[in-house]
Protein backbone atom coordinates (compact mmCIF):
# COMPACT_ATOMS: atom_id res chain seq x y z
CA UNK A 1 0.00 0.00 0.00
CA UNK A 2 1.64 3.45 -0.71
CA UNK A 3 1.80 6.62 1.73
CA UNK A 4 -1.11 8.24 -0.08
CA UNK A 5 -3.39 4.74 0.05
CA UNK A 6 -2.60 4.83 4.20
CA UNK A 7 -3.20 8.46 4.65
CA UNK A 8 -6.51 8.37 2.22
CA UNK A 9 -7.67 5.14 4.52
CA UNK A 10 -6.76 7.10 8.04
CA UNK A 11 -9.07 10.32 7.25
CA UNK A 12 -12.37 8.56 8.31
CA UNK A 13 -15.08 10.45 6.19
CA UNK A 14 -12.55 10.23 3.08
CA UNK A 15 -12.55 6.16 3.27
CA UNK A 16 -16.14 6.74 2.51
CA UNK A 17 -16.42 8.90 -0.38
CA UNK A 18 -13.71 6.07 -2.00
CA UNK A 19 -15.98 3.33 -1.55
CA UNK A 20 -19.25 4.94 -2.45
CA UNK A 21 -17.99 4.77 -6.48
CA UNK A 22 -17.13 1.10 -6.09
CA UNK A 23 -20.61 0.21 -5.00
CA UNK A 24 -22.00 2.09 -7.57
CA UNK A 25 -20.63 0.21 -10.34
CA UNK A 26 -21.70 -3.04 -9.48
CA UNK A 27 -25.18 -1.88 -8.54
CA UNK A 28 -25.88 -0.58 -11.57
CA UNK A 29 -25.02 -3.07 -14.01
CA UNK A 30 -27.12 -5.03 -11.82
CA UNK A 31 -29.73 -2.87 -11.92
CA UNK A 32 -29.85 -2.38 -15.42
CA UNK A 33 -32.39 -3.52 -17.94
CA UNK A 34 -30.88 -5.71 -20.86
CA UNK A 35 -29.89 -3.43 -23.97
CA UNK A 36 -31.93 -4.52 -26.97
CA UNK A 37 -30.01 -5.70 -29.72
CA UNK A 38 -31.11 -5.11 -33.44
CA UNK A 39 -33.41 -7.76 -35.12
CA UNK A 40 -31.08 -7.72 -37.87
CA UNK A 41 -27.22 -7.81 -36.15
CA UNK A 42 -25.37 -10.45 -37.79
CA UNK A 43 -21.99 -11.17 -36.50
CA UNK A 44 -19.31 -13.50 -37.97
CA UNK A 45 -15.92 -14.31 -39.07
CA UNK A 46 -14.07 -12.45 -41.64
CA UNK A 47 -10.70 -14.45 -40.81
CA UNK A 48 -10.26 -17.56 -40.45
CA UNK A 49 -12.97 -19.47 -41.69
CA UNK A 50 -13.73 -22.59 -40.09
CA UNK A 51 -11.97 -25.22 -40.67
CA UNK A 52 -8.50 -23.01 -41.52
CA UNK A 53 -5.09 -24.56 -40.59
CA UNK A 54 -3.21 -21.76 -39.49
CA UNK A 55 0.74 -21.62 -38.92
CA UNK A 56 2.13 -19.13 -36.33
CA UNK A 57 0.33 -15.99 -35.22
CA UNK A 58 -2.60 -14.51 -37.73
CA UNK A 59 -4.64 -11.70 -37.88
CA UNK A 60 -8.51 -12.38 -36.75
CA UNK A 61 -10.70 -9.93 -38.15
CA UNK A 62 -14.00 -9.64 -37.10
CA UNK A 63 -17.70 -8.72 -39.36
CA UNK A 64 -20.97 -6.84 -38.19
CA UNK A 65 -24.33 -6.57 -39.69
CA UNK A 66 -27.11 -4.81 -38.69
CA UNK A 67 -25.09 -2.66 -36.08
CA UNK A 68 -22.16 -0.24 -35.11
CA UNK A 69 -19.10 -0.50 -33.57
CA UNK A 70 -18.22 1.51 -30.78
CA UNK A 71 -15.90 1.79 -27.51
CA UNK A 72 -16.69 0.55 -23.86
CA UNK A 73 -18.51 3.02 -22.15
CA UNK A 74 -20.55 4.20 -25.38
CA UNK A 75 -24.06 3.38 -24.67
CA UNK A 76 -25.34 4.81 -28.35
CA UNK A 77 -27.81 2.71 -29.82
CA UNK A 78 -27.84 -0.54 -32.20
CA UNK A 79 -24.20 -0.18 -31.04
CA UNK A 80 -21.77 -2.35 -28.81
CA UNK A 81 -17.84 -3.61 -28.89
CA UNK A 82 -16.30 -7.00 -29.53
CA UNK A 83 -15.76 -10.10 -26.85
CA UNK A 84 -13.67 -13.23 -28.60
CA UNK A 85 -14.21 -16.25 -26.86
CA UNK A 86 -11.50 -19.08 -27.01
CA UNK A 87 -11.92 -22.47 -26.65
CA UNK A 88 -14.67 -21.60 -24.37
CA UNK A 89 -17.56 -23.94 -23.74
CA UNK A 90 -19.28 -22.00 -20.71
CA UNK A 91 -22.63 -20.31 -21.24
CA UNK A 92 -22.50 -16.51 -20.59
CA UNK A 93 -24.95 -15.20 -18.24
CA UNK A 94 -27.19 -12.16 -19.99
CA UNK A 95 -27.11 -10.51 -16.87
CA UNK A 96 -23.41 -10.58 -15.70
CA UNK A 97 -20.72 -8.77 -18.02
CA UNK A 98 -18.25 -11.05 -19.54
CA UNK A 99 -15.65 -12.10 -17.68
CA UNK A 100 -12.44 -10.97 -18.61
CA UNK A 101 -9.83 -13.45 -18.52
CA UNK A 102 -7.68 -15.87 -21.08
CA UNK A 103 -10.85 -17.10 -22.56
CA UNK A 104 -12.71 -14.25 -22.73
CA UNK A 105 -10.69 -11.50 -24.95
CA UNK A 106 -12.50 -7.67 -24.57
CA UNK A 107 -12.01 -5.27 -27.30
CA UNK A 108 -13.29 -2.26 -25.79
CA UNK A 109 -11.67 0.04 -27.74
CA UNK A 110 -13.91 -0.40 -30.72
CA UNK A 111 -11.18 -2.92 -32.59
CA UNK A 112 -12.61 -4.71 -35.16
CA UNK A 113 -9.37 -7.08 -35.80
CA UNK A 114 -6.89 -8.83 -33.63
CA UNK A 115 -3.07 -10.25 -34.08
CA UNK A 116 -3.33 -13.71 -32.59
CA UNK A 117 -1.04 -16.03 -31.18
CA UNK A 118 -2.21 -19.37 -29.98
CA UNK A 119 -0.68 -22.39 -28.79
CA UNK A 120 -0.21 -25.45 -31.39
CA UNK A 121 -3.71 -27.89 -31.83
CA UNK A 122 -7.36 -27.32 -32.09
CA UNK A 123 -9.17 -24.11 -31.13
CA UNK A 124 -12.73 -23.08 -30.92
CA UNK A 125 -13.17 -19.36 -31.81
CA UNK A 126 -16.19 -17.00 -31.07
CA UNK A 127 -18.03 -13.52 -31.17
CA UNK A 128 -20.24 -12.13 -29.23
CA UNK A 129 -21.40 -8.55 -29.29
CA UNK A 130 -21.43 -6.51 -25.89
CA UNK A 131 -23.29 -3.30 -25.08
CA UNK A 132 -21.46 -0.01 -22.78
CA UNK A 133 -21.10 -2.42 -20.08
CA UNK A 134 -19.60 -5.55 -20.92
CA UNK A 135 -23.35 -6.98 -20.78
CA UNK A 136 -24.69 -9.37 -23.63
CA UNK A 137 -27.57 -7.54 -25.74
CA UNK A 138 -30.78 -9.45 -25.91
CA UNK A 139 -31.30 -11.19 -27.43
CA UNK A 140 -27.83 -11.40 -27.87
CA UNK A 141 -25.45 -10.84 -30.84
CA UNK A 142 -23.41 -14.08 -30.77
CA UNK A 143 -21.15 -15.42 -34.11
CA UNK A 144 -21.12 -19.00 -34.76
CA UNK A 145 -18.45 -21.05 -33.26
CA UNK A 146 -15.50 -22.19 -35.76
CA UNK A 147 -12.78 -24.44 -35.19
CA UNK A 148 -8.95 -23.78 -36.40
CA UNK A 149 -6.11 -25.79 -35.93
CA UNK A 150 -2.75 -23.64 -35.37
CA UNK A 151 0.49 -26.05 -36.54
Amino acid sequence: MSTIDRRTLHQGSMTTLIAVPLLAVPCRMALAAPTPSASDAYLYFIWPQDGTRISGSFWCRFGLRGMGVTHAGDSTPNSGHHHLLLDNDEPLSPDQPIPADKKHLHFGAGQTEARLELQPGPHTLQLVLGNADHLPFNPPVVSRKIHIVVV
